[in-house]
């Protein structure tokens, strides 16, 4: 299991690597922590840090990561130690790399909308006002049907995604065999997968 520090450590690492050091504040951190524990969750059934999560008054926050780097408040972080991220390899490593692709382009601000509108924090947070302060803890099963339907976008979204799911309609309508066939649950995205692999691969 990694510490929730190291992959603060890493996000920011990769933030500097990529030129968009300004952007990256403990706010973004935080959303980015948030994002791969639900990834890791829906992925391995077990979590990425045992740090909890809370459903803040702007969004999800993992409490220890945010007091580690509150001195700056809302400013840029500064460059850590690139030693932390010796611990950090296989598919962890791979995780956080897909974590930063897919959400490190987006502003701190973004990032805590998206999070507003997703259910975990919507769930945490019932019946509180929009203003109120909240030390309310996301329930990993909630962290991981979001990583669940995370996933899903991210297939969505791959190129292959398409041309993938009009083969896969074809052949379940019989277009080749004239014979109608029915598309079974769960079929749809065990194809995509295969698919989605061997284009990796």
């Amino acid at each position: 299991m990694l510490d929730c520090l190291q992959a603060a450590c890493f996000f920011i690492c990769k933030a500097y690597e990529s030129g968009r050091e300004e952007q990256i504040t403990n706010m973004k951190v935080q959303k980015l922590l948030y994002y791969a524990q639900a990834l890791y969750l829906a992925l391995f059934d077990s979590p990425l840090f045992e740090d909890e999560i809370q459903a803040w008054r702007y969004g999800p926050v993992c409490p220890r990561a945010y007091q580690f780097y509150s001195k700056f408040e809302a400013d840029q972080l500064p460059l850590p130690d690139y030693s932390s991220l010796s611990e950090i390899n296989g598919e962890i490593a791979e995780l956080l790399e897909e974590v930063w692709d897919y959400f490190g382009e987006y502003h701190a601000y973004q990032l805590s909308d998206m999070t507003h509108v997703e259910f975990p924090w919507k769930k945490a947070r019932r019946g509180l006002p929009k203003d109120a302060a909240s030390t309310e803890v996301i329930p990993l099963e909630d962290l991981r049907l979001l990583g669940q339907q995370k996933l899903e976008e991210v297939e969505r979204e791959n190129p292959v995604y398409s041309a993938a799911l009009a083969h896969l309609l074809k052949q379940s309508f019989g277009e080749d065999s004239g014979k109608p066939e029915y598309i079974k649950q769960g079929e749809v995205h065990d194809w995509l997968t295969s698919l989605l692999a061997s284009e990796n691969g």
